[in-house]
């Protein structure tokens, strides 16, 4: 590979950090604000970390490299290493007394957006290290959106391209230049992050808890500041404020854009959009039959926890309102299968994605109609659109590869001495970035902390590989990417 195509992803990286380093600067004001001695870390780690990131932009600055799949690939992959690392800094040297795996894992967790954590008493944990987190959580969403949309269609392993194959435009971009729409997505981000905020203060959370809570809840993270998560505010006003906010991240900015800014409403029209909202609904309304008939709970309250967790679950968010592993094995097991599913394609959303479920049904009925009319042309279709084989390829590609590295994930952590059931939830929690599996160790009522450093950077892996597509990561592995 060309050295001048490592450079520029080196400096790509390093500018990454530099920014990042300069936001420790907001923490540690926080924290000297309110007298708390870790306000010292955030000010000597920002300093030393943009040095360090400072000196390698600048022995790496030079003419781009002209835009490739090598090179997407090594930004992608040098990007979020380099948030990980640098995000964990001040993490391991605060007075939260972590080693070096935990104040790693938090950090991939919270980049990734994925909500697992390692810390416990997060009442009682300053304020400077719980802003951090969440801010992390947010600059991860943002650099998912802008990887699903812009990125990793044009690296053809994933992030559909929306642009191409979405129903409401098939042919061009939302904006045709990329200014503007850089733009209006910042500006699309920045709002409803605003406006999530003020709800929750409006609706009775600490200004604080709102911003806190409001980054996280857009960048469908679930890093809250509670150990009781979401369930520290049992407001129905605020569980329902946050699942429609947690819903909306879990769209495609795509058509958001298109929505609020050209009012394009056959944008909504999107296939993937009318199966996540079938899979919300659905998976909402079964739940909250099940809670009034099983534990005789209200229709009103079943129907308000079961529409927050299930929405919380598929957008990968990861908040809980209650403990969902105590309503019986049903509930379990339905939000197991939840674990896989994902939002939208162009969100901040993990998993799946509902664009490829939609793609794998319509090619399993184009597969059925042909064993009944072999002579028969079938097509397999998103909405009006024609998939082409490429693109089918590509996701059976990337389902096979789900499910096989969650299995291997599974037997890895097996063999670090964990069960079986939290040895399966956790793989697959990591690499669908949901944050909480099931079970009485890393549930919704628990936490990863009891886990060995060996089974934590197991599930690190998982975590970068699921936010990066997976292939994206495991091509850097094939020996052909790095030669001449």
């Amino acid at each position: 590979m060309p050295s001048q195509t490592i450079r520029y992803a080196v400096f790509i990286a390093s500018m990454a950090g530099l920014y990042l380093s300069a936001a420790m600067l907001v923490p540690a004001a926080m924290d000297f604000y309110f007298g708390n001695p870790d306000w010292q870390v955030f000010t000597v780690s920002a300093f030393t970390v943009g040095a360090i990131c400072l000196a390698s932009a600048t022995a790496n600055r030079g003419v781009p490299a002209p835009f490739s799949r090598r090179l997407g690939f090594l930004v992608v992959n040098f990007l979020w290493i380099t948030l990980s690392v640098t995000g964990a800094i001040p993490l391991y040297l605060s007075t939260l007394g972590l080693d070096p795996a935990d104040a790693l894992f938090e950090s991939v967790s919270a980049v990734t957006t994925t909500g697992a954590t390692v810390i416990s008493g997060l009442d009682s944990v300053p304020p400077g290290l719980l802003l951090w987190r969440s801010m992390l959580q947010w600059f991860g969403g943002i650099g998912i959106v802008a990887m699903g949309l812009l990125v990793l269609p044009f690296l053809k392993v994933g992030g559909f391209t929306v642009f191409k194959m979405e129903s409401s435009d098939t042919s061009e971009k939302p904006f045709a230049r990329f200014a503007v729409f850089v733009r209006a997505f910042f500006a699309i981000y920045i709002g409803l992050t605003v406006v999530c905020t003020i709800l929750y203060a409006v609706l009775g959370m600490s200004e604080f808890d709102a911003v806190n809570h409001a980054m996280t809840t857009m960048a469908t993270g679930g890093f809250s500041t509670h150990d009781a998560s979401f369930g520290a505010f049992q407001s129905p006003a605020l569980i329902w404020t946050g699942t429609i906010f947690m819903a909306i991240a879990g769209l495609p900015f795509s058509v958001l854009i298109l929505f609020a800014v050209r009012g394009r409403l056959d944008a909504l029209r999107d296939p993937q959009i009318l199966a996540y909202g079938c899979i919300l609904a659905l998976m909402t309304l079964i739940l909250a039959l099940s809670l009034r008939l099983s534990e005789g709970e209200s229709f009103g309250m079943a129907l308000t926890h079961s529409a927050f967790n299930i929405v919380s679950v598929v957008t990968t968010t990861g908040y809980a309102s209650l403990d969902y592993t105590l309503w019986g094995p049903f509930a379990v097991a339905l939000f197991f299968l939840a674990t896989f599913l994902g939002g939208c394609s162009g969100s901040t959303a993990g998993g799946i994605k509902a664009y490829r479920i939609v793609i794998i049904f319509s090619s399993i009925r184009s597969g059925l109609m042909r064993l009944i009319y072999p002579n028969s042309v079938r097509p397999v279709r998103y909405g009006s659109v024609v998939v082409e084989p490429e693109m089918q390829r590509s996701v059976f590609l990337f389902v096979c590869a789900y499910f096989g590295i969650w299995a291997f994930g599974a037997i890895a952590l097996a063999a670090t001495g964990l069960d079986i059931e939290t040895a399966l939830s956790g793989s697959i929690t990591a690499l669908a970035n949901v944050g909480p599996g099931v079970g009485p160790v890393i549930g919704p009522a628990g936490n990863f902390s009891s886990l060995t450093d060996t089974a934590k950077l197991i599930l690190v892996f998982l975590m970068l590989l699921g936010r990066l597509e997976i292939l994206a990561v495991l091509v850097l592995l094939i020996p052909a990417f790095w030669r001449e």
